[in-house]
């Protein structure tokens, strides 16, 4: 996933399904090459990780 695409999903107001590493996950920040998510599962989980390891859903 590129950083314009990781920023258009934390502003769409739509749901949109992303995953890292095949875990479901919420971005909640963009940094530049990085990204602070958390599983769906384990919202006090959050991880800085690489934006490459996001797979967004349904494309």
């Amino acid at each position: 996933m590129n950083i314009q695409r990781a920023q258009e999903i934390i502003d769409s107001h739509v749901m949109i399904n992303v995953n890292y590493h095949g875990i479901p996950v919420y971005i909640k920040e963009v940094h530049n090459k990085t990204v602070t998510i958390f599983p769906l599962d384990e919202m006090e989980n959050e991880q800085e990780v690489d934006l490459n390891g996001l797979i967004e859903e349904g494309l």
